[in-house]
Protein backbone atom coordinates (compact mmCIF):
# COMPACT_ATOMS: atom_id res chain seq x y z
CA UNK A 1 0.00 0.00 0.00
CA UNK A 2 1.51 3.14 -0.90
CA UNK A 3 1.25 6.16 1.99
CA UNK A 4 2.14 9.99 1.54
CA UNK A 5 2.97 11.39 4.72
CA UNK A 6 3.14 14.96 3.20
CA UNK A 7 1.84 16.98 -0.09
CA UNK A 8 4.01 19.21 -1.76
CA UNK A 9 3.28 21.51 -4.61
CA UNK A 10 6.72 23.47 -4.96
CA UNK A 11 6.61 26.94 -6.78
CA UNK A 12 10.07 26.61 -8.77
CA UNK A 13 12.74 23.46 -9.80
CA UNK A 14 15.18 25.06 -7.13
CA UNK A 15 12.46 24.26 -4.36
CA UNK A 16 11.79 20.88 -5.48
CA UNK A 17 14.96 19.85 -5.99
CA UNK A 18 15.65 21.17 -1.96
CA UNK A 19 12.60 18.96 -1.02
CA UNK A 20 13.95 16.11 -3.26
CA UNK A 21 16.97 15.98 -1.37
CA UNK A 22 16.14 17.03 1.95
CA UNK A 23 15.11 13.23 2.55
CA UNK A 24 16.19 10.15 0.56
CA UNK A 25 13.18 8.58 0.73
CA UNK A 26 11.04 11.64 -0.82
CA UNK A 27 9.50 11.51 -4.27
CA UNK A 28 8.84 13.20 -7.34
CA UNK A 29 4.92 12.45 -8.53
CA UNK A 30 4.97 11.68 -12.16
CA UNK A 31 1.60 9.96 -13.72
CA UNK A 32 1.80 7.44 -10.52
CA UNK A 33 1.33 4.76 -12.88
CA UNK A 34 3.87 2.22 -11.63
CA UNK A 35 4.31 4.05 -8.00
CA UNK A 36 1.04 3.74 -6.92
CA UNK A 37 1.99 -0.27 -6.62
CA UNK A 38 4.41 0.30 -4.26
CA UNK A 39 4.04 -1.28 -0.71
CA UNK A 40 6.40 2.00 0.80
CA UNK A 41 5.53 5.23 2.71
CA UNK A 42 6.51 8.72 1.05
CA UNK A 43 7.93 11.08 3.92
CA UNK A 44 6.95 14.06 1.45
CA UNK A 45 5.45 13.82 -2.22
CA UNK A 46 6.57 16.22 -4.46
CA UNK A 47 3.92 17.69 -7.39
CA UNK A 48 5.47 19.26 -9.96
CA UNK A 49 2.23 20.74 -11.77
CA UNK A 50 2.59 24.37 -11.04
CA UNK A 51 6.03 24.73 -12.87
CA UNK A 52 5.14 24.77 -15.94
CA UNK A 53 6.54 21.58 -17.64
CA UNK A 54 3.26 19.73 -19.50
CA UNK A 55 3.90 21.98 -22.31
CA UNK A 56 5.61 21.02 -25.72
CA UNK A 57 7.26 23.74 -27.40
CA UNK A 58 8.67 23.95 -30.87
CA UNK A 59 11.03 26.17 -32.70
CA UNK A 60 13.24 26.24 -35.82
CA UNK A 61 15.45 23.75 -34.48
CA UNK A 62 14.18 21.63 -32.25
CA UNK A 63 11.44 20.49 -29.85
CA UNK A 64 11.14 21.50 -26.06
CA UNK A 65 9.23 18.92 -24.26
CA UNK A 66 8.03 19.64 -20.80
CA UNK A 67 8.77 16.32 -17.66
CA UNK A 68 5.05 16.29 -17.38
CA UNK A 69 4.04 15.84 -20.53
CA UNK A 70 1.97 13.12 -21.22
CA UNK A 71 2.42 10.24 -23.43
CA UNK A 72 -0.61 10.83 -24.97
CA UNK A 73 -0.21 14.65 -25.67
CA UNK A 74 3.25 13.90 -27.22
CA UNK A 75 1.55 10.74 -29.11
CA UNK A 76 -0.94 12.85 -30.39
CA UNK A 77 1.39 15.81 -31.57
CA UNK A 78 1.01 16.73 -34.87
CA UNK A 79 4.01 18.46 -35.43
CA UNK A 80 6.52 16.16 -33.70
CA UNK A 81 4.76 13.40 -35.60
CA UNK A 82 5.93 14.61 -38.73
CA UNK A 83 9.04 15.82 -37.61
CA UNK A 84 10.26 12.27 -36.23
CA UNK A 85 8.57 9.98 -38.94
CA UNK A 86 5.91 9.17 -36.18
CA UNK A 87 8.67 6.95 -34.32
CA UNK A 88 7.09 7.70 -30.86
CA UNK A 89 3.67 7.36 -31.99
CA UNK A 90 4.66 3.78 -32.88
CA UNK A 91 6.19 3.26 -29.83
CA UNK A 92 3.81 4.01 -27.61
CA UNK A 93 0.39 3.35 -29.37
CA UNK A 94 0.20 0.05 -27.97
CA UNK A 95 0.90 0.91 -24.09
CA UNK A 96 -2.32 -0.46 -22.22
CA UNK A 97 -4.40 1.97 -23.47
CA UNK A 98 -5.44 6.13 -24.06
CA UNK A 99 -6.54 6.46 -20.44
CA UNK A 100 -2.84 5.14 -19.40
CA UNK A 101 -1.36 7.41 -21.79
CA UNK A 102 -3.19 10.13 -20.94
CA UNK A 103 -1.58 9.70 -16.85
CA UNK A 104 1.97 8.75 -17.77
CA UNK A 105 4.44 11.47 -18.17
CA UNK A 106 7.52 11.45 -20.64
CA UNK A 107 9.34 12.95 -17.82
CA UNK A 108 8.89 9.92 -15.50
CA UNK A 109 9.28 7.03 -18.30
CA UNK A 110 12.70 8.26 -19.07
CA UNK A 111 14.19 8.93 -15.02
CA UNK A 112 12.62 5.70 -14.52
CA UNK A 113 15.14 4.07 -17.03
CA UNK A 114 13.28 1.01 -17.09
CA UNK A 115 14.66 -2.01 -19.44
CA UNK A 116 11.07 -2.72 -21.18
CA UNK A 117 10.55 0.95 -22.19
CA UNK A 118 9.67 2.05 -25.48
CA UNK A 119 9.57 5.18 -24.82
CA UNK A 120 13.39 5.27 -24.36
CA UNK A 121 13.92 3.28 -27.09
CA UNK A 122 12.21 5.34 -29.56
CA UNK A 123 13.70 8.49 -28.22
CA UNK A 124 17.71 6.90 -28.40
CA UNK A 125 17.34 6.51 -31.94
CA UNK A 126 16.75 10.52 -32.48
CA UNK A 127 19.13 13.30 -31.52
CA UNK A 128 17.87 13.71 -27.89
CA UNK A 129 18.72 15.49 -25.23
CA UNK A 130 17.69 15.48 -21.74
CA UNK A 131 17.76 18.21 -18.85
CA UNK A 132 17.84 17.48 -15.20
CA UNK A 133 18.22 19.78 -12.42
CA UNK A 134 21.61 18.46 -11.66
CA UNK A 135 23.63 17.80 -14.54
CA UNK A 136 21.77 19.97 -16.89
CA UNK A 137 21.47 19.46 -20.38
CA UNK A 138 22.99 16.12 -21.77
CA UNK A 139 22.57 13.36 -24.31
CA UNK A 140 19.52 10.80 -23.51
CA UNK A 141 22.53 8.57 -24.20
CA UNK A 142 24.63 10.01 -21.48
CA UNK A 143 21.67 9.92 -19.43
CA UNK A 144 20.12 6.63 -19.31
CA UNK A 145 24.03 5.24 -18.46
CA UNK A 146 24.18 7.15 -15.06
CA UNK A 147 23.74 5.55 -11.68
CA UNK A 148 20.34 6.38 -10.28
CA UNK A 149 20.35 9.73 -8.15
CA UNK A 150 17.95 11.74 -6.63
CA UNK A 151 17.44 14.35 -9.48
CA UNK A 152 14.75 15.99 -11.42
CA UNK A 153 13.87 15.47 -15.24
CA UNK A 154 12.89 19.14 -16.07
CA UNK A 155 12.40 19.25 -20.11
CA UNK A 156 13.97 17.00 -23.11
CA UNK A 157 14.79 18.11 -26.21
CA UNK A 158 14.78 16.52 -29.80
CA UNK A 159 16.17 17.98 -32.43
CA UNK A 160 14.97 18.40 -36.31
CA UNK A 161 16.97 16.58 -38.42
CA UNK A 162 14.59 15.40 -40.78
CA UNK A 163 16.44 11.76 -41.08
CA UNK A 164 14.11 9.03 -41.61
CA UNK A 165 13.29 7.32 -38.56
CA UNK A 166 11.36 3.92 -37.52
CA UNK A 167 10.25 1.87 -34.49
CA UNK A 168 9.47 -2.02 -34.01
CA UNK A 169 8.32 -4.06 -31.23
CA UNK A 170 7.34 -7.26 -30.35
CA UNK A 171 4.93 -8.25 -27.66
CA UNK A 172 3.12 -11.45 -26.34
CA UNK A 173 -0.71 -9.47 -26.60
CA UNK A 174 -1.27 -5.99 -27.76
CA UNK A 175 -1.03 -4.48 -24.57
CA UNK A 176 2.05 -6.02 -22.60
CA UNK A 177 5.51 -5.36 -22.27
CA UNK A 178 7.89 -5.84 -25.22
CA UNK A 179 9.90 -8.86 -25.99
CA UNK A 180 12.33 -6.91 -27.80
CA UNK A 181 11.81 -3.40 -29.11
CA UNK A 182 13.93 -1.66 -31.80
CA UNK A 183 14.36 1.71 -33.01
CA UNK A 184 16.68 2.71 -36.17
CA UNK A 185 17.35 5.97 -37.94
CA UNK A 186 19.22 6.78 -41.43
CA UNK A 187 21.88 9.31 -40.79
CA UNK A 188 24.54 10.58 -43.47
CA UNK A 189 27.20 7.76 -43.58
CA UNK A 190 25.44 5.37 -40.83
CA UNK A 191 22.50 3.73 -39.47
CA UNK A 192 21.52 4.13 -35.46
CA UNK A 193 19.82 0.97 -34.45
CA UNK A 194 18.17 1.14 -30.76
CA UNK A 195 17.48 -2.21 -28.93
CA UNK A 196 15.54 -2.55 -25.43
CA UNK A 197 14.20 -4.78 -23.69
CA UNK A 198 16.70 -7.32 -24.17
CA UNK A 199 15.83 -7.50 -21.09
CA UNK A 200 18.18 -5.35 -20.31
CA UNK A 201 18.11 -1.31 -20.86
CA UNK A 202 18.13 0.05 -24.74
CA UNK A 203 21.21 0.62 -26.16
CA UNK A 204 22.70 2.25 -29.08
CA UNK A 205 24.56 0.50 -31.85
CA UNK A 206 25.93 2.28 -34.66
CA UNK A 207 26.58 0.40 -38.46
CA UNK A 208 28.00 1.91 -41.33
CA UNK A 209 25.72 2.27 -44.31
CA UNK A 210 27.22 -0.56 -46.51
CA UNK A 211 27.96 -2.84 -43.43
CA UNK A 212 25.75 -3.86 -40.79
CA UNK A 213 27.16 -5.98 -37.77
CA UNK A 214 24.25 -5.74 -35.02
CA UNK A 215 26.00 -8.04 -32.06
CA UNK A 216 23.11 -7.48 -29.57
CA UNK A 217 23.36 -8.12 -26.21
CA UNK A 218 20.58 -10.46 -25.21
CA UNK A 219 19.31 -12.60 -21.88
CA UNK A 220 16.31 -15.04 -20.69
CA UNK A 221 14.59 -13.74 -18.64
CA UNK A 222 9.82 -14.92 -18.18
CA UNK A 223 9.32 -12.90 -21.89
CA UNK A 224 11.73 -14.78 -23.49
CA UNK A 225 15.01 -16.83 -23.88
CA UNK A 226 18.27 -15.19 -25.33
CA UNK A 227 18.41 -17.87 -28.03
CA UNK A 228 14.58 -16.12 -29.08
CA UNK A 229 15.68 -12.82 -28.63
CA UNK A 230 19.13 -13.06 -30.97
CA UNK A 231 16.55 -14.14 -33.65
CA UNK A 232 14.12 -11.43 -33.09
CA UNK A 233 16.88 -8.66 -33.53
CA UNK A 234 17.57 -10.31 -36.79
CA UNK A 235 13.90 -9.98 -37.92
CA UNK A 236 13.27 -6.87 -36.54
CA UNK A 237 16.67 -5.36 -37.97
CA UNK A 238 15.26 -6.19 -41.17
CA UNK A 239 11.79 -4.75 -40.82
CA UNK A 240 13.32 -1.55 -39.29
CA UNK A 241 15.32 -1.04 -42.81
CA UNK A 242 12.45 -1.96 -44.65
CA UNK A 243 10.41 0.47 -42.84
CA UNK A 244 13.15 3.36 -42.84
CA UNK A 245 13.66 3.29 -47.10
CA UNK A 246 10.13 2.76 -47.76
CA UNK A 247 8.87 5.94 -45.25
CA UNK A 248 6.54 8.03 -46.97
CA UNK A 249 5.16 10.03 -44.23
Amino acid sequence: MLRIMNYASPESLDEAYALLTKNKKNMILGGMIWLKMEDIQIPTAIDLSKLGLDQIEEDDAEFKIGAMVTLRQLETHQAFNEATCYVFRDAVKDIVGVQLRNLATVGGSIYSRFSFSDVICSLLCLECDVQTHKHGRISLEEFVSLPYEKDIVEYIYVKKTNLLSAFVSVRRSATDLSVLNASCTKCADHYRFCFGARPAIAKVYNCDLDHIDLDVYCADNMRGSKEYRKKLVEGLTQKLLRKVESYVG
